[in-house]
Formats: C-alpha cells, sequence, structure tokens
C-alpha cells in the first residue's frame, strides 16, 4: 500500500513508526517512563516526557533494526543530556546486537540544530558518545541518516550524520556545521545573510549537497520515496571506504580554496562535484 504523505510534516514517532514493518513498532524508554531533561525546569523551561528523542526497535524487511528520531518541534531538536544519552546507548546495544550475532540495522532521522545551549557540556559529551558509537556500529552494519525538514541538522549533529554510512536528503533538507544565523553572528551579514532563504538553501539544502557528493540519495518527501531510499541504502551493505575515511580529499580541496570571495553553489559543487561517484 503507498504512502505519499509528507515525510517532513510527520513528528518524530510518527516517522520512526512508518519506517517500521508494519506492527512491529516498540519504543523503549517512552513518554510514560517519564525520564526528563532535569536542567530545563529550573531556567523555566517546560521539559518533554520523552526528551525530544524516540528510539523505536522493530523489524526492517524482517530484520531487527532500531531506528532514531529527534522530534525537532521540541527545542529545535538540540542534544541534551537525557536525549542523547537514549541515542547513544541505542547505538551502542545495536553494536552489541551485532557483536553477538543480531544483524541489528539502525537508522537516524536527524532534525537538530546541535547541543542543547541550556546543558551545555552535557550535551557536548553526549554528542561525543554518538559519534563513537556511530563508529562503532558502522563497522557491521550500515548506519543510515535521514535529513527531510523543516530544522535541518548542524552542529556537533552534522558531524553525527556526516559519520553516518549512508545519508538520505530531500530538497527541504539543510546540512551544514554551523546554523545562518550563527554565521551573521560571526562574520556578518555581507558574508551570510541568514534571512535570504534562497541563499541559505542554494549552500546547505539537500539539493546541493547532494550535487557535490557529501549525501547519498536525494529523494522526494513522500514516505514511500524516504521508506525505498532507506531500504536500498540497507542493501547496499558496508560501504569499501566511509565519506570520512577520505579525509585527506576534502582537507586537501579545503586547503586550496580562496576563501577570500564569497562561496556560491556552484563553486561548492565545482570544489567537491568529482566526489559525487
Amino acid at each position: 500500500m503507498r504512502d505519499d504523505r509528507s515525510f517532513i510534516e510527520l513528528k518524530a514517532r510518527e516517522r520512526a513508526r512508518l519506517l517500521l514493518d508494519d506492527g512491529s513498532y516498540r519504543e523503549l524508554l517512552d513518554p510514560f517512563e517519564g525520564i526528563v531533561s532535569p536542567w530545563l525546569g529550573p531556567q523555566g523551561i517546560v521539559p518533554q516526557s520523552d526528551d525530544g528523542m524516540v528510539v523505536a526497535k522493530g523489524t526492517l524487511n524482517g530484520g531487527p533494526a532500531v531506528v532514531i528520531a529527534i522530534e525537532g518541534s521540541f527545542q529545535g531538536g538540540s542534544m541534551g543530556e537525557v536525549s542523547g544519552a537514549k541515542m547513544a546507548a541505542a547505538l551502542e546495544l545495536a553494536a552489541e546486537d551485532n557483536r553477538n550475532g543480531i544483524p541489528t540495522q539502525a537508522v537516524l532521522c536527524l532534525e537538530t540544530g546541535g547541543v542543547r545551549l541550556q546543558e551545555a557540556n552535557l550535551g557536548l559529551a553526549a554528542i561525543a558518545d554518538i559519534h563513537a558509537a556511530i563508529v562503532d556500529l558502522r563497522r557491521y552494519t550500515p548506519v543510515v541518516g535521514v535529513i527531510a525538514g523543516t530544522v535541518g541538522c548542524f552542529g556537533g549533529m552534522s558531524i553525527a550524520a556526516a559519520l553516518c554510512s549512508y545519508l538520505i536528503v530531500t530538497r527541504e533538507a539543510r546540512l551544514g556545521l554551523n546554523g545562518p544565523q550563527v554565521i551573521e553572528q560571526e562574520a556578518g551579514i555581507d558574508e551570510y545573510d541568514s534571512r535570504d532563504r534562497p541563499f541559505i538553501w542554494s549552500m546547505t539544502g539537500g539539493e546541493v549537497r547532494y550535487q557535490s557528493g557529501l549525501v547519498d540519495a536525494l529523494v522526494g518527501d513522500g514516505v514511500n520515496a524516504v521508506k525505498q531510499a532507506v531500504n536500498d541504502a540497507i542493501a547496499r551493505g558496508v560501504p569499501a571506504k566511509h565519506r570520512t575515511d577520505n579525509y585527506a580529499w576534502y582537507l586537501e580541496r579545503l586547503t586550496n580554496f580562496d576563501t577570500g570571495k564569497q562561496a556560491d553553489a556552484e563553486q561548492i559543487k565545482q570544489l567537491f562535484g568529482e566526489n559525487r561517484s
């Protein structure tokens, strides 16, 4: 049965449920467990009972799987102590499953601005644990990242996205180390106007990231399109060489890039596009 609903418009819990096989969804540390961030309340911020992180076990095409989805509408999908620990622990358990002969697959739905400023170093430590867990797990099975929209994927979690075996994006997705407002704040509006949406998407949007070889699949917004891309990525198996293992290639190009000129989409595609293959 086809499902052409917008994947972007779905909440994290529904994204996870639809990616897993029908009837196999089982959530770990769901909202009824009442595990909330202890740091938001004292700062006058209402916490959320799942801390904006959904961890679901089930099957994908009949095989064991975990889908981890960040709720972008809660605190901009930011990563705190609890939400980060939930993601890191789920990835660590998936790696342990694989070492024990249970070939558990992993899909990450990434809608996040990065570390939660209200939790500072605790969030950063959690993101570091996530990075280590992805690198561990991807030795055994593809770790598939999905960035759909509308938040995008920024900060330390953009590094997590880059560590994934395969990345899937829509045209509405954005991927970058620093968000537009941060760049504008630090470098000035002449360098990066955070209100110029066409410019922002031309630099960090899903289409240019795909054309630059920084992601593996550009898909439509429908649920079926995303599910098919996830299945295709898993079917490809563990890459012979992950993108992050090719760091020397990227460093050479960045070193030789003329930062004295305003970058544009064409420069980005020329700089990295030959790595599209």
